[in-house]
């Protein structure tokens, strides 16, 4: 079979969900709208983390983390995406796709540890709350999200490298709305299955042991607030995590899907369709489900708001 020239001067078309929907144009008004609300609300939950003072504490720096992995994660594949569509151009440069691979894996890596350790966070506030500042402390926080960071940007930087070095066949048509792993390796000249094992590996030890970690905190967890006497403080706690829960479903659930389900289980609609889930759905859906239920966000957020009509309308 022959290969075409994978180069940095070479490319790829995405043909993504866009390409291939009945409705392009409602659909691509509905990514729109998502992509517009999940810059506004991760934007604006970022905005008053930083700016009211009440908030400062391990909790919303770590809500501020995955705010911003969400803006950084959505901003990577929606801008392009919707505007090949206005210009009718899907094409994408050879180093261009390794960038964005290398990019949403990062982030969605980053996200992925981010969340094991903010369900240890609520374990710590909720089991050991005379310690908490000890066990969470700002140099603890920090380390947290650095080795999130680190150790997922290390992750897709290897996989990312090994990826586009395999020579890829004649068609250079990717059947997806980004340049991810899975719908690369099918364009591959070359045999991916060890590779393909190692993926495989890679994706159910980097899901499935921050997944662990946040299955052992929450039934500890939920032990403790059974015992707890106050109806009130029960209610506070379910609450809290049951937000972070919700995040924790939808998150894991997508990535579950594309990483370690078989290869043999995809499609190519289906793996469309989750990858519009996980990078623009869930990206707009984060802060509302964090923000809404919780009464300091929105009363942080109600000073924020008074400071600033303030200060546009004096006399207001």
């Amino acid at each position: 079979m022959k290969h075409w020239n994978s180069t940095l001067g070479s490319g790829f078309m995405l043909m993504g969900i866009l390409k291939d929907s009945e409705s392009p144009e409602l659909l691509c008004a509905i990514i729109t709208i998502l992509y517009m609300l999940a810059l506004t609300s991760n934007g604006l939950l970022l905005l008053v983390i930083a700016m009211d003072s009440r908030l400062h504490v391990p909790m919303y720096l770590l809500l501020g983390q995955l705010s911003l992995m969400d803006l950084l994660f959505t901003s990577v594949v929606t801008p392009k995406a919707l505007v090949d569509f206005l210009r009718s151009e899907n094409t994408i440069s050879f180093g261009g796709c390794a960038l964005q691979m290398f990019l949403a894996l990062t982030l969605g890596g980053a996200e992925d540890l981010l969340l094991a350790f903010m369900a240890y966070d609520r374990y710590v506030a909720i089991c050991h709350p005379l310690n908490y500042m000890v066990l969470m402390s700002t140099r603890v926080c920090w380390l947290m999200v650095a080795t999130s960071w680190i150790l997922a940007s290390l992750s897709a930087l290897g996989h990312t490298l090994y990826t586009m070095h395999f020579p890829f066949c004649m068609s250079q048509k990717i059947s997806h709305l980004l340049c991810e792993i899975p719908p690369l390796l099918k364009l591959a000249c070359a045999d991916t299955s060890r590779y393909e094992l190692m993926v495989y590996v890679t994706g159910v030890t980097f899901l499935l042991l921050p997944l662990s970690v946040i299955v052992a905190s929450y039934t500890l967890i939920l032990v403790t607030v059974l015992h707890m006497p106050s109806n009130e403080g029960r209610q506070k706690a379910l609450v809290t995590c049951s937000s972070h829960l919700t995040v924790v479903g939808m998150f894991y659930g997508a990535a579950t899907f594309m990483y370690v389900l078989p290869s043999s289980l995809h499609s190519t609609k289906q793996d469309n369709i989750i990858s519009v889930f996980y990078t623009i759905v869930t990206p707009a859906l984060n802060p509302l489900i964090y923000s809404l239920r919780n009464k300091e966000v929105m009363g942080a957020l109600r000073r924020v708001m008074g400071k600033y009509m303030l200060r546009t309308h004096p006399t207001f």
